[in-house]
């Protein structure tokens, strides 16, 4: 294949590896297998559709995030192509097992590193579909996303948590212990490894609102929308809707959980879901956790945005600084709908982000 030129009990914490293991919790949480739902040792695709399929890690290769695959007639467009180098190619070897087609669309929801950086791998002749900003984070136009804090703050502590590991697994008497850290340690020295070899790769094709591809398929064709819907998890995410099929692939835009807001335009991001709920759509395919069906979840995460926003807001008009904030705040009033928040506390790096967000406002 050629390679492409909080410690806290709440959801975050402070610490970086607690959303790191976090992430990879929510992106084996379909590890198994339904019926109908092709296994790999990396990779279950579980079919939604006719030919279409949410993919989701087994938990033996770090991939960080789901992916979609749709299977044409002649060809197939993947949608997100995971964390690394390595979990990219994992992915493309698992499809084999699904379909021997080749890869004509790789759709890029947004440019955070767990959904983007295994683009490297795909083959040249790959077209590669993103919002003009997510090509703008990709190429460098604005910046070089590996020394964002996004990335670092995701990235930094995986040598420690391996350590930390090996020093556990030194001292455990427990074969079943030692045996699942020996596949962890391994697991996740392979992806750090393979963090080191990324080549950020921008999409080839950008789309501003909308385009629709037309997959032949068996008897007909299948209408694919990519939409942008506004800024919201980032500055350029967009959702894949399939109108006849009444799904649509989110991203990170809509989750089942609470989002990672490091880089979110909050302020914008419940408008962007309202235009969501005006897609004629029955299931969710989310960037990360279970599937969801209907619209309900969408009402639970703006309300918690909204509220999030509003007390933000009133803690930093108070004077406390962001991270007295993120230790301040209390939205344990959306527990019913959000378990984790069992006390007051949110992310610092979504707390920050709103700050700027704020005085961005005030300027």
């Amino acid at each position: 294949m050629t390679t492409r030129n909080w410690i806290k009990t709440s959801l975050f914490g402070t610490s970086a590896a607690v959303s790191l293991l976090a992430l990879i919790s929510l992106s084996t949480a379909q590890n198994g297998s339904p019926t109908g739902a092709i296994t790999t040792s990396t990779h279950t695709f579980t079919p939604i559709r006719d030919d279409i399929y949410h993919v989701v890690g087994t938990g033996t290769v770090n991939v960080m995030s789901h992916a979609m695959l749709i299977e044409g007639e002649h060809d197939l467009l993947v949608v997100d192509s995971h964390v690394t180098p390595n979990a990219g190619m994992a992915l493309l070897d698992a499809i084999k097992s699904v379909s021997d087609k080749p890869v004509r669309y790789l759709v890029n929801t947004h440019y955070h590193f767990d959904h983007a950086h295994g683009n490297q791998v795909f083959p040249q002749d790959v077209e590669i579909i993103g919002h003009p900003y997510t090509r703008q984070k990709l190429s460098g136009e604005l910046g070089n996303v590996l020394e964002e804090s996004t990335f670092l703050s995701f990235t930094e502590s995986i040598p420690d948590q391996i350590e930390n590991m090996r020093t556990e697994l030194a001292q455990t008497s427990d074969p079943a212990r030692s045996e699942e850290l020996r596949a962890r340690i391994s697991m996740q020295q392979t992806h750090y490894d393979s963090t080191q070899e990324i080549v950020p790769t921008p999409p080839n094709i950008t789309v501003d609102d909308k385009m629709t591809i037309y997959q032949t398929v068996d008897g007909g064709g299948r209408e694919i929308q990519i939409v942008h819907l506004g800024r919201g998890h980032t500055g350029g995410d967009v959702v894949v809707f399939l109108p006849d099929e009444r799904l649509v692939y989110t991203g990170d835009l809509m989750v089942p959980g609470i989002p990672y807001m490091g880089d979110a335009y909050l302020n914008e991001w419940p408008d962007a879901l309202e235009r969501l709920k005006t897609l004629d759509f029955d299931t969710i395919l989310p960037g990360h956790g279970p599937v969801v069906q209907g619209k309900d979840r969408i009402d639970d995460l703006q309300a918690y945005m909204r509220d999030l926003w509003q007390r933000t807001a009133e803690l930093k008009a108070q004077g406390l600084s962001f991270e007295e904030a993120a230790t301040a705040i209390d939205l344990t009033g959306h527990s019913g709908n959000y378990p984790q928040l069992r006390e007051p506390g949110a992310d610092p790096r979504a707390i920050r982000r709103i700050y700027q967000l704020l005085d961005d406002q005030a300027e």
